[in-house]
């Protein structure tokens, strides 16, 4: 069979990471190998630049320009909280038919693997030849197939600092500290905060993740428990927390706000650490009691990326253009781990991969659903990479004299 030949086109979807750029640089830059590709194209804004033919010409963009905004966080070409449905994806298919784009590239979360089905389904039936081909991305490390998302580890090894630095701060002036963290669905985000433990008795103490319903009270006894013990509490809470009855915690503080899914917002607000901070408080007698929201910085943070995540992002990028050139095949890219620890990268089905998300498996969380396992530390560790060392001064005490 003949390869297609024609423009190759790719665009950016939904939340940036600190390496999706590897992946729009990978599949350019790989593209650009092939003489069946004639140009790449690039569209501003996701599928939104698509129907408005907002695209730049990659081809003319030199090796140096590309290979620096590899490094650089966030999405290149913009994104979009767009979610296409079938009348959507038939007017992305006719500007990819106007303009001859034969390979079809679109980097983003399982919304966007749903996207590429759509518009390969639509091109199939037109008759039209067009390989597509979902590059996967997100934070929240919950796509079906793959072992995990490029993405994931730059923002794990993020929280995982942020945690660490934050253990010293409540060790040096002892209270309680609840940190909240990006995770609707999904607490593989947070769960990442147990990267912080280096002693025994470092934080986070506690680690609430939505794939774990919690009580009010069974909160306040976990917290009282541990500060009790130690005299001091670190807590991380993903945003996406629920009750008994499933209901996100944070759901009734935020005023019903939606964003462009129709999901309630969890995020850009401060009230879920406000309200697990009034609970402390309102049944302890522990007064130091503080709370942050670590919100967008987690995303994109310049200067804290895992090189396992920046080869891996920049790898899917470079199979995609592998698949779909080389092998005239649609798919989504998908990450398999193999021996400890290296990766291989297959073709997933669009299908497979399209809409559904996954959660954290239950042996990766401890039975009373305030902690992870050892199992989870091996899983994520080679992901967030090596992290900066967090030292105690090791010296002997002095006796006293006057106080005996």
């Amino acid at each position: 069979m003949a390869r297609l030949s024609g423009k190759a086109l790719v665009a950016q979807g939904g939340g940036p990471t600190a390496v999706i750029n590897q992946s729009l640089v990978g599949a350019v830059v790989e593209s650009r190998k092939f003489s069946e590709v004639t140009h790449v194209y690039g569209a501003r804004h996701g599928v939104r630049g698509i129907v408005d033919e907002d695209f730049l010409d990659l081809t003319e963009a030199t090796t140096q320009n590309l290979e620096t905004l590899a490094v650089t966080p966030s999405s290149g070409l913009s994104s979009t909280r767009d979610k296409p449905d079938v009348d959507y994806c038939k007017e992305i298919f006719k500007v990819c038919q106007a303009h001859d784009v034969r390979f079809f590239f679109y980097i983003g979360g399982n919304d966007s693997a749903d996207t590429c089905r759509i518009v390969q389904e639509e091109s199939a039936k037109a008759g039209y030849d067009m390989r597509v081909a979902h590059i996967p991305k997100t934070i929240d490390n919950d796509l079906m197939v793959t072992d995990h998302c490029p993405g994931f580890g730059s923002a794990a090894k993020f929280v995982a600092q942020a945690f660490a630095g934050a253990n010293l701060d409540n060790r040096a002036l002892p209270g309680v500290y609840i940190a909240i963290v990006m995770g609707r669905h999904a607490g593989f985000l947070t769960a990442s905060s147990c990267l912080a433990r280096t002693y025994p008795d470092d934080g986070p103490h506690l680690i609430y993740v939505p794939e774990r319903p919690i009580t009010k009270e069974q909160f306040v006894q976990d917290v009282k428990g541990v500060y009790e013990k130690y005299g001091r509490c670190v807590v991380a809470a993903s945003e996406g927390i629920v009750d008994p009855d499933g209901n996100a915690i944070a759901s009734q503080f935020t005023g019903g706000e939606k964003d462009a899914h129709g999901n309630v917002q969890l995020s850009g607000t401060g009230a879920l650490g406000d309200l697990l901070s009034s609970w402390v408080k309102n049944e302890t007698n522990i007064k130091r009691v503080r709370a942050d929201t670590f919100g967008y910085v987690q995303r994109s943070f310049l200067g804290c990326v895992s090189e396992v995540d920046q080869v891996e992002a920049r790898e899917v990028g470079e199979k995609a253009a592998h698949f779909t050139v080389a092998h005239n095949r649609d798919a989504s890219v998908a990450i398999r781990r193999i021996g400890d620890y290296a990766v291989e990268y297959f073709p997933a089905e669009l299908k497979d991969v399209a809409r559904v998300s996954t959660d954290m498996a239950s042996h990766y969380l401890n039975d009373a659903g305030n902690d992870v396992t050892q199992a989870f530390v091996e899983y994520v560790r080679p992901l967030a990479g090596a992290l900066p060392p967090a030292t105690r001064i090791s010296a002997p005490k002095v006796a006293k004299i006057l106080k005996k």
